[in-house]
């Protein structure tokens, strides 16, 4: 079912900019792990930024955001000249983690937003949210050659519904859509804090209560 997009509201481009900055920079840590050179640093950072965002366009039938925008390759550029000269004096592991559990919040209520902006059913876009966020960074650990967050037993995929989910119900509530995205991405990057912070899983399959982690 679609809705009329003129009657929903649009988030500001600089939700999207600052979502796509946040996984670029992902994707150059991911880089300097391995020691790549500036431009395998800017390659990652532009396919981990644009990723979620290309699969959600193609999937709803939209032009792909980045490719009448150079601004997105500038960001990434960007992102790869910051990491080059930061990442010696970072902790990676841990950076890379905390701006992946950021972008990953953020980029799923951008996601959700976007589709729901073209008239996307609510529910449809929710999930198209939750894409968006989680695509992205499996580009990246596909790349870096790295497990992904998503096959561990970490609350990775729950965050990103939540804060797609959280902001979808709180715009058809008539919360306007930039506080609606804000309270999303932030009970999404909560939940995801918690799961690094203090190792929150969900039950595994088979698994009786107090065996996993908490």
């Amino acid at each position: 079912m679609l809705i009329a997009p003129d009657t929903l509201p649009v988030l500001p481009p600089a939700y999207d900019y600052a979502g796509v900055t946040v996984f670029a920079l992902t994707g150059a840590l991911a880089a300097a792990r391995d020691r790549h050179d500036i431009i395998t640093f800017w390659f990652f950072a532009v396919f981990t930024g644009v990723g979620g965002g290309t699969l959600r366009d193609l999937l709803i039938g939209a032009p792909v955001f980045w490719v009448g925008d150079p601004t997105y390759l500038g960001i990434g550029l960007a992102a790869a000249i910051a990491v080059w000269f930061a990442a010696p004096h970072l902790a990676r592991a841990k950076t890379l983690i905390w701006l992946d559990a950021v972008g990953l919040a953020a980029y799923a209520v951008i996601g959700a937003g976007k589709a729901l902006a073209l008239g996307v059913d609510p529910f449809v876009s929710v999930a198209m949210g939750v894409l968006t966020a989680c695509f992205g960074g499996i580009i990246r650990d596909v790349l870096a050659e790295q497990p992904s967050a998503l096959l561990k037993r970490e609350i990775t995929i729950s965050a990103a519904l939540l804060a797609a989910a959280g902001f979808v119900a709180l715009e058809a509530l008539g919360v306007p859509a930039g506080w609606a995205g804000l309270a999303g991405a932030l009970a999404g990057f909560g939940l995801r804090a918690g799961a690094i912070h203090y190792g929150w899983a969900l039950p595994g399959f088979g698994e009786r209560s107090g065996e996993g982690k908490a």
